[in-house]
């Protein structure tokens, strides 16, 4: 197993027992068992708590834009909604030949990746939350945070760019603050334990609204059409 190998494994291992065991339950002896790792394999790689964590904010950002990239990137003859191999996807030309993406594919498309952070990648999902509000507490992770995040805000200003943003960056920011919001909402909020997870119909007519709501949006007040 290379380096960067070992690595990713220590992260993906230190995220699963984060959702399990909370912050609290973040320790490096934790993840090397976890990871399936001699005792000392973390400590090795990431000598701090604080690179732990740091660590774990490059692989979930890692992992988002996979998921993204996996289900809102298909080549123009692709049906609505399949995945695709990303591998395929030109990713130097993600902002461009976009002319078939409208309002509905581009829902239809991401709909499935919230589906997919509620469902199957819920612990992912819990962890990222866990995460988050950690480095509202320890100022020194506030950096690694904002460039992990910089490459999910990247990817939705290209979404919103296909779609004829006059200011994507601004709606994505909208875009990525709203999907946070409702990830929260039905994972953790009040109402988490008595509403069941939105189904895909609901879930795509909620990401259409989100994608009006964001483009329509500019800082001066004003109609972005």
């Amino acid at each position: 197993m290379s380096t960067q190998d070992r690595r990713t494994l220590i992260a993906d291992a230190a995220i699963a027992t984060v959702a399990e065991a909370g912050l609290r339950g973040l320790t490096h002896r934790a993840v090397d068992a976890a990871a399936g790792l001699p005792a000392g394999s973390t400590s090795y790689y990431f000598r701090t708590r604080t690179a732990l964590i740091e660590a774990c904010y490059q692989r979930l950002a890692e992992r988002d834009l996979a998921d993204v990239d996996l289900n809102a990137w298909p080549p123009p003859d692709a049906v609505d909604g399949d995945a695709v191999d990303r591998g395929a996807v030109d990713r130097e030309g993600a902002g461009r030949d976009r002319g078939s993406m409208d309002r509905d594919r581009a829902a239809a498309v991401l709909a499935p990746v919230l589906h997919h952070w509620l469902t199957t990648g819920r612990d992912r999902t819990l962890a990222r939350i866990e995460l988050t509000l950690e480095a509202a507490r320890q100022p020194q992770l506030r950096p690694s945070l904002h460039q992990a995040g910089a490459g999910p805000r990247e990817r939705a200003a290209a979404i919103l760019t296909a779609l004829g943003a006059t200011r994507p960056e601004y709606a994505a920011g909208l875009l990525v603050a709203w999907t946070e919001g409702l990830l929260y909402e039905w994972l953790v909020g009040a109402s988490a334990s008595v509403r069941p997870v939105p189904e895909l119909p609901e879930l795509t007519s909620v990401v259409r609204r989100m994608l009006d709501a964001a483009l329509a949006e500019d800082p001066g007040g004003h109609s972005a059409a």
